[in-house]
């Protein structure tokens, strides 16, 4: 059994004059982050296998931030958290690729990504469908597969979106 924690970044600030892969986040996203993990924490602390979850995130300022922020919050080793350019892609069939490519060692992979991928990917996988994945948003996807690379159709377990919290 499979299970992914699939986060789409923080609110990304637009004010600064750099290229999208250098936007930094907006406040508004590390008060998001923190109404999340109020929910996530305990559900990670009690389903997931620490020694056999890893945390993927894209290399955009915003998702990387994003992802320090619950590694922080999470207390994730180092060893356990890569940064990776593939998953900078708004593009579902690139995203489930590099899904696929985690080792099968992995039961609980984490990562940290960019719309439309996100959104399309949770309603490609999980049995819930939404409009939108909102900025911070979080869904878990648990899969009968034990190959990373067999995923197919999953069931969505849980689904946390920072204006349905406050």
């Amino acid at each position: 059994m499979k299970r992914l924690v699939i986060i789409r970044h923080g609110k990304s600030s637009w004010k600064h004059d750099v290229e999208d892969l250098e936007r930094p986040l907006k406040k508004r996203a590390y008060k998001d982050a923190e109404v999340v993990l109020s929910v996530f924490k305990p559900y990670y602390d009690q389903n997931v296998n620490k020694a056999k979850a890893t945390f993927w995130s894209s290399h955009a300022v915003r998702a990387h931030e994003t992802a320090k922020i619950f590694k922080d919050k999470l207390a994730v080793d180092n060893k356990d958290f890569e940064v990776k350019e593939s998953l900078y892609t708004f593009n579902y069939s690139r995203l489930k690729k590099v899904i696929q490519n985690a080792p099968d060692s992995t039961e609980t992979l984490i990562i940290f990504s960019h719309n439309p991928a996100v959104t399309s990917f949770v309603n490609n996988a999980g049995h819930a469908t939404y409009d939108n994945i909102p900025t911070t948003g979080l869904c878990v996807i648990e899969f009968n597969e034990d190959s990373w690379q067999s995923i197919s159709s999953g069931k969505t377990l849980l689904t946390l979106f920072p204006k349905n919290l406050r």
